[in-house]
């Protein structure tokens, strides 16, 4: 709760120094937000949303398909104006059910790049992330890395964690590879990867990091917000895991790392769209973009925003040269593949 605090407290002084002022009206404005996301940094932001506009934020919560399940269930007499979710391939999916309305906003276009967000206006991406290499100094050399397709080879045998098949993050990563180097080229990756693994995946991707300092394996695939969090944490173990493994960006002489978004659309069935809009064009906006970087670890989609200093301090890195709509254009394809090849 003190965090939040001094949060709003700084987020506030940020904001009137960028120029923007607070309404001081109060109003009965309102708009309901179904989000995936969980994080105190986002309620310090809708918070700062409403001082500033006079605008409530009504934040309904749970898991990325209860939400898509609920929003198509409700039609017409859903509550919800914006949805937000964190994966562009679960983004696309609400997309081909028809869930998302279509946006016109020159703030939206110039704050997030063509690449991340949805061509037709239907959703856009707010925060990124990388799936990388985190790595045990100790027992892997640096000369060792290089590639995702690399991580087939023999010499890692028994070395790798990742997380199960059923995860968002493995499907993404899936569907990335599919778009990259084909349908057959991925599977082929996928199977030669699960040859390589320590153990059946499980766990989150702090597990994954953990299993590395422990010992378990050598190299997780696993996303760079994790780190930041870890290291920031009130647990003594998990500041350790953090500060002890090394990150790698994959691909970076040949497609580039993979990586993924957390993004949002204004609902089909909008009661409040203006409103809807207006978030979405505050949470793309420099101050919030450096909130999510700052506070969360994320990477910032608006290309204005630095990313944290401690993001900065793992270097620059090429991201895949993909439009990020592809995951979810081989998602179902990637799922089923990763379920065949035997990526528990």
């Amino acid at each position: 709760m003190k965090k939040t605090i001094v949060m709003m407290m700084i987020l506030s002084s940020l904001f009137i120094l960028s120029g923007c002022q607070f309404g001081n009206e109060e109003t009965d404005r309102s708009i309901t937000l179904y989000s995936e996301r969980h994080y105190d940094t986002d309620q310090a932001l809708y918070d700062l949303f409403k001082e500033t506009y006079g605008i409530k934020v009504n934040v309904i919560s749970d898991e990325a398909d209860k939400l898509i399940s609920r929003l198509e269930n409700e039609g017409e007499d859903s509550e919800a104006d914006l949805l937000m979710i964190a994966d562009a391939g679960r983004l696309e999916r609400a997309k081909s059910l028809g869930l998302f309305q279509a946006v016109e906003s020159e703030t939206l276009e110039s704050n997030v790049p063509e690449a991340y967000r949805d061509a037709s206006g239907l959703w856009f991406g707010l925060t990124k992330r990388a799936r990388v290499f985190v790595y045990h100094p100790d027992r892997v050399a640096l000369s060792e890395l290089s590639t995702y397709e690399n991580l087939t080879d023999p010499k890692w045998k028994g070395r790798i964690v990742t997380r199960t098949s059923s995860n968002i993050y493995s499907q993404s990563l899936m569907a990335s590879m599919i778009e990259v180097i084909g349908e057959e080229g991925a599977r082929a990756w996928a199977m030669g990867l699960v040859a390589n693994f320590a153990r059946d995946p499980q766990g989150n991707d702090r597990d994954q990091a953990k299993a590395v300092v422990s010992g378990v394996a050598d190299l997780a695939i696993m996303n760079t917000y994790y780190i930041g969090r870890m290291m920031n944490s009130a647990d003594p173990f998990e500041v350790e895991v953090a500060q002890t493994v090394r990150i790698f960006f994959p691909n970076q002489e040949t497609t580039g790392t993979h990586v993924n978004v957390s993004g949002a659309g204004v609902a089909k069935y909008a009661r409040n769209k203006a409103d809807a809009i207006l978030l979405l064009e505050f949470l793309s906006s420099e101050v919030a973009q450096r909130s999510f970087a700052d506070a969360n670890f994320e990477y910032p989609v608006n290309p204005n925003v630095l990313p944290n200093a401690l993001l900065q301090s793992w270097g620059t890195f090429i991201p895949q040269d993909i439009m990020i709509t592809k995951l979810g254009t081989h998602s179902s394809k990637a799922t089923l593949i990763l379920n065949e090849i035997g990526w528990k």
